[in-house]
């Protein structure tokens, strides 16, 4: 069987050449610019006539990414591409996953059901809903979500003694629980009020079992940081040690490194699925055993886009 062939969208080009040796595939080119009136041109450079392609492309800053993704889906497809999937180690559009107000896009499900036009699998690590049960829901194709808990657990292990996995807010709770069964490490969830986009208030319970734990803040995004700080303030207030917060995606808004350093934590450190200066945490092999997986799912199922 044909190896597989990979394209990087703009950005991944790392990540694609780190994944063609461990999966193992073949990198095709892609060409991508703008028009002067703002529209995109793509053009995937290679042979894929009955090949399984694999697109990288993480997404973050989502809206000017997504038409060039299907732009690069649709030709691959127009050149006879036996399959077409993607690897997304960030998806973004996943946190409005209902709708708060009337009329709100609920645009999980939408994008969900453009990609699903254009793709026959998609592949993403740690993707951020609560509300729906599994990423799959979203999606009428294979939807494969790599878990990046033991990758994170590693890290903290060598470079952490007694460490206290700590959640932000409940939502963040399964995520910290599962890096501290890794470590078999102690685990709380921070009580997070939001009220608005920048202004939220944490709530530590007593804390005083664990006074000679070294506090570790793990969250699956930060964005703003204001989550990220105020927990920080909150461990150190309640006499714990200044917390290391790790992030699986480096989705920054503002400068979340000088608010956290504000705060008092003794770093920041981010894996690899959006490029950043944080990246410590190389999760490349996780994502090519998520890509494996959807390789085989997606080989034994037909899909055809509408």
């Amino acid at each position: 069987m044909s190896l597989p062939l990979v394209v990087a969208m703009p950005g991944n080009e790392a990540l694609a050449g780190a994944l063609e040796g461990m999966l193992p595939a073949v990198g095709v080119g892609l060409e991508v610019r703008r028009f002067p009136d703002g529209e995109s041109l793509v053009r995937v450079v290679g042979d894929v006539r009955g090949r399984d392609v694999v697109i990288i492309a993480t997404l973050d800053q989502p809206d000017s990414k997504l038409v060039p993704l299907i732009l690069a889906a649709g030709a691959a497809r127009d050149l006879g591409a036996a399959r077409v999937m993607l690897l997304a180690p960030h998806l973004g559009y996943l946190r409005q996953d209902a709708a708060f107000r009337p009329g709100e896009a609920v645009s999980a499900r939408i994008v969900g059901r453009l990609l699903s036009a254009w793709l026959d699998a998609i592949v993403v690590a740690e993707p951020h809903v609560h509300r729906i049960e599994r990423l799959e829901d979203l999606y009428e194709i294979p939807a494969i979500e790599v878990r990046v808990d033991a990758a994170i657990a590693r890290h903290v292990a060598a470079r952490c003694e007694r460490p206290l996995i700590v959640g932000p807010d409940l939502e963040s709770g399964p995520f910290a629980s599962a890096i501290a069964t890794h470590l078999g490490a102690p685990w709380i969830a921070l009580r997070k009020t939001r009220h608005g986009d920048r202004d939220v208030t944490i709530e530590a319970p007593d804390l005083s079992a664990h006074s000679g734990c070294t506090p570790v803040l793990v969250d699956d995004i930060v964005s703003t940081g204001r989550t990220m700080a105020r927990a920080t303030r909150a461990l150190l207030a309640a006499g714990l040690r200044a917390p290391t917060c790790i992030a699986v995606h480096a989705v920054f808004a503002d400068d979340v490194a000088a608010h956290l350093a504000q705060a008092g934590a003794a770093g920041l450190v981010t894996t690899n699925t959006v490029p950043h200066a944080t990246n410590a945490i190389d999760v490349t092999e996780d994502l090519a055993v998520g890509v494996r997986e959807a390789l085989l799912r997606a080989r034994h199922e037909v899909h055809l886009p509408s």
